[in-house]
């Protein structure tokens, strides 16, 4: 009974450390799993401790070679010149542009996909310097954490799944342990309050032991024949692997890192940016603009050009959208990632991991208690009704 015990405790315990993924209850009563509640702290020291401790997003940027983020935006917007050139107009300027003679249309179409390319590839060049400033890389976790809760616990699962299914196993080892030196007192002093605390203690104590099991020794120390250490420190290369694989694919993406250059802290300096680079697109187009000013005047000409900055700043989401380059990218962000967790040591790749756990044992360790009291209650009923 006492291996059940240990078994169902830790089970519980790990389930509680995950689950429900968003606070169920009322008001200050209730639960939210442990990784879910603890999941943007984890993720900012997970920052700390390797992008901002080894290099910054520029060094990242580098490794994903500008030049393919450069033919990927050409790639995706060259084909679309055309169709972007005539919404801008006819949003702006639609009688002048009913009225244009096609040749002189051509002529802005042909100019516009020549010198596209150079200023893209700027302006690609010019972000690459700037990433680290544009980009804080803390409200893009927390936003995404907040958006997807279950994103933590599925890096959790996958990266641990090994070391958890252990940890609950080993419940049942300890329990039976523990049960084992309860029988000899039972038998002599069969107390009706015995087996209630005698589980009340199973729970605890494996509870307890899973816990630290998981993170500690933190350096491998030697135990009779056994070299022991940390089950998720054990692992660490594998468990870095998989992590970092996971928040380069779910959460530290091209597309998602482009979205926060835009929408975030210092949108308005990355639209700076870009009208910065794009603005010759119009001021040396001699055709479009020498139009445009005659027949729209300088105000106009001025509305065009905001215009094509704003569909700019739109076509930079569609362009980064495209999940096959995504997909592409990510092995880059989870080498540069999975290389700095490698790098670091015992104690701060503890650090990461440990702070989910580190508040919340002890409302873990008594509910795993309370469940064992249970579980002895049961034990103490059912003798009682054989023995009768």
């Amino acid at each position: 009974m006492a291996a059940v015990t240990g078994w169902v405790t830790n089970w519980l315990a790990i389930q509680m450390s995950f689950y429900p993924v968003r606070f169920v209850g009322i008001g200050a009563i209730g639960w939210q799993g442990v990784i879910p509640r603890k999941a943007e702290k984890m993720a900012h020291i997970c920052i700390d401790r390797t992008l901002q401790k080894f290099g910054d997003l520029n060094a990242v940027y580098e490794k994903l070679e500008p030049h393919q983020i450069v033919e990927q935006v050409v790639s995706q917007l060259i084909p679309r010149v055309d169709e972007y050139i005539d919404e801008i107009m006819y949003e702006n300027h639609p009688v002048l542009w009913d009225n244009l003679p096609i040749f002189l249309k051509n002529r802005i179409y042909q100019w516009a996909r020549a010198e596209l390319p150079s200023r893209i590839e700027e302006l690609v060049e010019d972000f690459g310097d700037d990433l680290s400033d544009l980009v804080d890389l803390k409200a893009l976790l927390s936003r995404e954490l907040q958006r997807h809760p279950d994103l933590m616990n599925r890096i959790f699962q996958q990266a641990g799944s090994v070391e958890l299914r252990s940890v609950i196993n080993l419940g049942a080892v300890i329990g039976a342990v523990l049960g084992a030196l309860i029988v000899p007192f039972w038998t002599r002093y069969p107390e009706p309050w015995l087996l209630p605390v005698a589980g009340f203690a199973v729970g605890f104590i494996t509870n307890w032991l899973a816990i630290n099991l998981i993170f500690a020794p933190v350096e491998p120390r030697r135990f009779l024949f056994w070299k022991v250490q940390g089950l998720f420190l054990r692992r660490q290369s594998e468990i870095s692997d998989v992590w970092a694989r996971l928040v380069a694919e779910e959460l530290i993406t091209v597309e998602k890192v482009a979205d926060a250059m835009v929408n975030g802290a210092q949108g308005d300096r990355t639209r700076a940016i870009i009208q910065k680079h794009l603005r010759p697109l119009l001021d040396n187009s001699p055709v479009l603009k020498t139009v445009t000013q005659v027949s729209v005047g300088v105000t106009g000409y001025t509305e065009l050009k905001k215009a094509l900055y704003q569909k700019a700043v739109v076509a930079s989401g569609e362009v980064f959208s495209d999940p096959a380059f995504n997909r592409g990218r990510a092995p880059v962000v989870a080498q540069v990632l999975a290389g700095q967790m490698k790098a670091l040591g015992p104690d701060e790749f503890q650090g990461i991991l440990r702070p989910a756990f580190h508040e919340e044992e002890l409302q873990l360790m008594l509910v795993g208690g309370i469940f064992g009291a249970v579980g002895g209650l049961i034990q103490f009923v059912c003798l009682n009704y054989l023995v009768f």
